[in-house]
């Protein structure tokens, strides 16, 4: 008969198991955690210190976190630049193509997710290969389109420019998200007396919330950050979007970053804002548009 040591029992329980982390690794783990967070954190927290220092106090050579706080930054924003002027012409082509990028992306992603039509191949092509090109190789085509038609400085051509760049990615990652819905939906929806559009309209569409919730984001983000398209097509004063006019705070020898850093926590809350109304659908929608791309 064999006898088995005295605390070998103990032993086999205190032995870790395969797949959980020891004491030390678990230590190292959230101490890499915290760093991580804290590095990715501090900009964001030194640009809102930085914003709410004194009139030329960010000149100052000693290191103060946070001293005399002052809103005379925001002041001279708001009340001494064009800025408001450029928020709302960023709000309204922000908008305009959130809305027009969703409606053209979902109803494009839905078309060549359910029907096969003349030219099918061809459209799944030209989605695919518009984006393969870089924006400063579509700016002068599309400068002279935008000219020929006379919309230049105008807010329309600006949202059309948008709209060539989240449109292609917007519909493929719709049309991957439509391809998970089953077609017999869209068949109920049409026994049920509904047309073509009236299914996917009142029917497949609802189904669709996490991924237009990423379209809307990615078409929002799309205009409100975007630099190189409305520095060419908005050259007059009051036709500028934030991304241009924030331009005029930087010299050749001299910045403002009292001006500048006002402004980046001004232009951060409409962003911030709509990530919180989407963020709910963000991962889902991601998940599922990638997945059969």
């Amino acid at each position: 008969m064999s006898t088995v040591p005295v605390g070998a029992g103990a032993g086999a329980a205190k032995a870790v198991r395969r797949g959980e982390r020891g004491t030390a690794a678990s230590v190292l783990l959230h101490a890499t955690l915290v760093v991580a967070t804290l590095i990715s954190i501090f900009p964001v927290v030194w640009l809102v210190l930085t914003s709410l220092k004194p009139r030329d106090g960010w000149l100052s050579s000693e290191l103060e976190i946070f001293n005399q706080p002052s809103l005379d930054n925001y002041t001279r924003v708001l009340g001494d630049t064009p800025f408001p002027t450029w928020l709302l012409n960023s709000v309204l082509a922000a908008a305009l193509t959130t809305v027009l990028g969703v409606f053209v992306a979902s109803t494009t992603g839905y078309a060549i997710s359910r029907f096969r039509f003349p030219g099918y191949r061809g459209v799944m092509w030209m989605l695919l290969v518009t984006q393969m090109f870089p924006v400063a190789i579509l700016i002068v085509p599309l400068y002279n389109l935008m000219a020929a038609l006379g919309l230049l400085n105008r807010i329309p051509g600006l949202v059309i420019a948008y709209l060539t760049v989240a449109v292609p990615f917007c519909a493929w990652m719709m049309k991957s998200y439509f391809d998970s819905i089953p077609r017999e939906i869209d068949q109920a929806g049409l026994v049920d007396g509904l047309t073509p559009f009236g299914t996917f309209w009142r029917v497949v569409l609802p189904l669709a919330r996490p991924s237009l919730a990423v379209t809307a984001f990615y078409c929002f983000m799309t205009a409100w950050g975007e630099v190189a398209y409305a520095t060419v097509f908005m050259s007059a004063e009051e036709k500028r979007t934030l991304a241009v006019g924030l331009q005029q705070f930087v010299g050749q020898h001299w910045s403002d970053w009292g001006l500048l850093t006002a402004s980046a926590v001004l232009i951060a809350i409409p962003a911030a804002v709509v990530f919180l109304l989407v963020q709910r659908h963000l991962v889902a929608g991601l998940t599922s548009g990638a997945t059969k791309m």
